[in-house]
This record gives structure tokens, C-alpha cells and sequence, in this order.
């Protein structure tokens, strides 16, 4: 199987994340895939790092699918690094290619086909999206073939959809936002079923100053928290994030169908 996997940060986003030594996000989206199916084959794409890059309607076809990932960007900045993001997916959006964005990607995706995206006034959600629920259409859609109705997510976001995008149906929600959405050939979701504890351990570690800003957490609450995602425990977690098959199972869900369709 051979996918795309785009870039959804900029220099300066990655530059902040890269000193802590963090895995590049491409690298890892791709490893925690080829857990889920060896045969994969990753290429990627860096639209907001390589503005001068351009790629015509050929290029793609050759993928059985494309992978949005997550991104430190705001859409509603308008950035030119930005907007080579949104010509890029307004590109594909009109190909028979089969895309999944997580977070940005799905804010991404919602922004390019007639929908909204703003600033939460509720601020952000970082570190773990608590009892996200299937809605009815989410209970049948093959996304969440096999998933807890009810269930916990790994999530970095402060931006959320508050206006879906042209013939998509939202799939899921919780306390903070609609958390998942699909079309025809897309597939989102606003939490990121990609992570895992170290991963979001590293980014809460390297963003911890704007989390102590923001008065998200106390100093010890939050040295706690990561301390905890180095060592997780199944008394203090649930199995929605302990599990690596329903922590990934969107995933999995997803590569089946492209596989089928």
C-alpha cells in the first residue's frame, strides 16, 4: 500500500517541537502505520516548508490514499504558508484519492469545502479528549468499526469546527467540540488517533510554557501528567488509550476501506 503523508507544519511551528527531539511527525505517523499494515509505503510532502513546491493531478495517482497530519498553524492566520496548504487541499479534494486528516488536517479539509473554523472559546484541549461519543451516523460508519461507543483520545488543539464542511456528517462529539466528520472521501478526525503517551508526553513537555501561561495546569499538575505518560497505568487510564488496536482502530478502519473501495 502506497501513501502520502503531508507535512501540516511550517519551519517555525516544527522548529519549536524539533529542540526537544521530538520524532518528526511524518516519520512517526508512518511508524505507528506500518504497526497497523508492514506492507506500507510512505512518501512525504512538506507544502508549508517548500512553498515553491507544486505538484500536478499525475502525482497523485499513484497513492492509494493521502494522510493530513496534525500542525502548530492557526487556519484562519492566512499565512502564506497557509494558503499553499489550502491550494493543495482544495487540489485533491476534487480527486477520486481517499484522504485522513487528523486535527488540522480536518480543520483543514472543513476550511476548504464551505466550512468554519475558529478559535475555541473554551481554550484548548491538550493531552487527553475525555468521553468522546459516536452520534448515531458515527455508530454505522465504518471509521469506528469496532470502536467504544464512549471513548478517550490523545489531543492537541486550541481551534475547532463549529460550521461542517460541504456534505460531511459529523460523527462524533464531547464536552469541547465535534471531534470527528467524514464525506465520501474523507475521513477526520480533530483528536489524534496517530498518538500515543510518549508522543504527547514529548509535546506537552515542549509546549509547556504556553500551558503554564494559559493556566491549563498548575506546575506539579503538569509534571505529574508527564511523568505519568512515561509509565501509564491501566488503573489510570482507560483502554480506549492503553489499547494500541482501539487507540489506532480509526486508523486501521481507514487503510481497510481504501484498501476495498
Amino acid at each position: 500500500m502506497n501513501l502520502l503523508i503531508v507535512n501540516g507544519y511550517d519551519k517555525l511551528g516544527w522548529s519549536k517541537l524539533a529542540k526537544y527531539k521530538i520524532q518528526p511527525i511524518c516519520e512517526f505517523y508512518s511508524d505507528q502505520l506500518k504497526k497497523i499494515n508492514s506492507k506500507i509505503k510512505a512518501t512525504f510532502i512538506y507544502p508549508s516548508m517548500d512553498l515553491k513546491s507544486t505538484f500536478d493531478d499525475s502525482f497523485f495517482h499513484s497513492f492509494d490514499g493521502m494522510i493530513w497530519t496534525g500542525s502548530s498553524l492557526n487556519i484562519y492566520d492566512n499565512t502564506n504558508e497557509i494558503k499553499n496548504q489550502i491550494s493543495l487541499m482544495k487540489k485533491v479534494s476534487k480527486l477520486p484519492i481517499k484522504i485522513f486528516g487528523s486535527c488540522w488536517g480536518m480543520q483543514l479539509y472543513t476550511v476548504c469545502n464551505g466550512g468554519v473554523v475558529s478559535k475555541n472559546i473554551k481554550g484548548r484541549e491538550i493531552g487527553i479528549s475525555f468521553n468522546i461519543s459516536l452520534n448515531n451516523k458515527g455508530k454505522g460508519h465504518p471509521m469506528y468499526n469496532q470502536k467504544p461507543i464512549i471513548f478517550d483520545a490523545f489531543a492537541s488543539h486550541i481551534d475547532h469546527v463549529t460550521t461542517l464542511p460541504k456534505k460531511a456528517s459529523a460523527l462524533s462529539d464531547n464536552h469541547y467540540s465535534i471531534q470527528s466528520l467524514s464525506n465520501k472521501n474523507f475521513w477526520g478526525t480533530q483528536y489524534h488517533p496517530e498518538f500515543n503517551f510518549q508522543y504527547t508526553g514529548q509535546i506537552l513537555n515542549a509546549r509547556k510554557k504556553i500551558l503554564l501561561k494559559e493556566k491549563l495546569f498548575s506546575n506539579n499538575q503538569l509534571k505529574n501528567l508527564i511523568s505519568s505518560f512515561k509509565k501509564p497505568s491501566k488503573d489510570s487510564y482507560s483502554r480506549s488509550l492503553m489499547d494500541f488496536k482501539i487507540r489506532t482502530n480509526e486508523l486501521a478502519n481507514w487503510l481497510n476501506y481504501i484498501k476495498n473501495n
